[in-house]
């Protein structure tokens, strides 16, 4: 029988991020012996009808999620969202086409510059002017309708900015790299030609990359790429040519089976929010001690990001932090500052921890 720990971390990681703990515990109950098969279904062959029924459950529990009909197909894939940078242009920008891309952050940046190398590939926005601590204003971006594909990120994980919209590309098709947001807010995925994401922020662990890719789309994929980076393939043997990553498979098929019986997205977006906004109002009314990043109208629900007076207080309340329990609090290496990364699986006692902790950190620093 499974078994709670004592104790556990309250993890704000970027990613690999927490994971719902009744998922971890499933895991671990099913690790030896996954529904009589005698095997744990990293040992299974992934021809056989007891991994086939997971894989299927997974992409099944995503189309529901998401409210995908049999006009997407979704594959699973290796590499992270750094190998899709490359093969979204490879897939599906036309050799004498172009792709427009709005540049909202690290990501974003690494997306184009990839892009780049492949084909031609249009910078339509960006925010580094500002520091990325912005996303373009609802209604104010200008897609090319002659574009081949819009890329855009909608969620910024290292300055803590987010879409809180789908922009409006007209008949271009619209492609996301949603690796830190997908999953936590209800999404008509329907709009998009192209979503893809990491699995290790709100789908599952690392080792597997979401591709959501409408059919249509497809046959823009040459049949002279290499074969593993060909989306067509992968779409005509459901991720299946070769070996996939089964196990992290398996996780992601419990872990969006485990949002479903939660509520689905919406009841993710309720907590989500409400998460997100405690942290917030932290950071406002601690005035000035806590200074936000982002401004308040492209603020993330998933990454908060903050800085102090000093670096030397930054280091000082990550490490206090880190010896009451909170990890994961450090901002990426290459802005600095702090960081609270709330996805789905990171509960509101957790938050309630890092407020408190904010609270008393200033009263003894500020």
């Amino acid at each position: 029988m499974a078994m709670r720990m004592a104790r556990r971390a309250h993890n704000f990681s970027a990613g690999p991020a927490a994971i719902p703990l009744e998922v971890l515990e499933k895991v671990q109950a099913e690790l030896l012996d996954y529904k009589g098969t005698g095997m744990s279904v990293m040992e299974m062959s992934h021809r056989d009808k007891p991994y086939e029924a997971v894989h299927n459950e997974a992409i099944a529990n995503l189309k529901t999620l998401l409210q995908l009909g049999d006009d997407h197909a979704v594959l699973f894939m290796g590499g992270g969202a750094r190998t899709q940078f490359a093969l979204v242009p490879m897939n599906i920008l036309p050799r004498q086409g172009f792709a427009e891309y709005a540049i909202t952050g690290v990501w974003a940046e690494g997306a184009i510059k990839e892009g780049k190398k492949l084909g031609d590939v249009r910078e339509t926005f960006s925010s580094a002017a500002s520091k990325h601590n912005h996303v373009p204003k609802q209604g104010t971006l200008v897609v090319d309708p002659k574009a081949a594909y819009f890329h855009y990120t909608s969620n910024n994980t290292i300055y803590g900015t987010q879409y809180h919209y789908v922009p409006d590309s007209g008949q271009v098709p619209l492609v996301c790299d949603m690796s830190s947001d997908i999953l936590s807010t209800p999404l008509d995925a329907s709009k998009f030609g192209l979503i893809y994401a990491g699995a290790q922020k709100n789908i599952g662990p690392s080792g597997v990359t979401v591709v959501i890719v409408r059919k249509d789309l497809l046959a823009r994929s040459d049949k002279a790429l290499p074969e593993m980076f060909n989306y067509a393939l992968m779409a005509e043997h459901n991720s299946l040519f070769n070996t996939p990553p089964s196990f992290a498979i398996y996780m992601c098929a419990l872990t969006t089976k485990y949002l479903i019986d939660k509520g689905g997205l919406a009841a993710m977006a309720k907590v989500n929010e409400a998460k997100a906004k405690k942290i917030y109002d932290a950071i406002d009314g601690s005035g000035g001690f806590y200074r936000g990043h982002a401004v308040a109208d492209s603020r993330s629900f998933m990454n908060v990001t903050f800085r102090l007076p000093s670096e030397e207080l930054e280091n000082r309340f990550v490490k206090e932090s880190a010896a009451a329990g909170l990890v994961g609090l450090k901002g990426h290496r290459s802005v600095g500052g702090l960081r609270a990364s709330i996805y789905n699986a990171v509960p509101v006692t957790a938050v309630d921890a890092l407020v408190a902790f904010m609270r008393d950190f200033q009263k003894a620093a500020g």
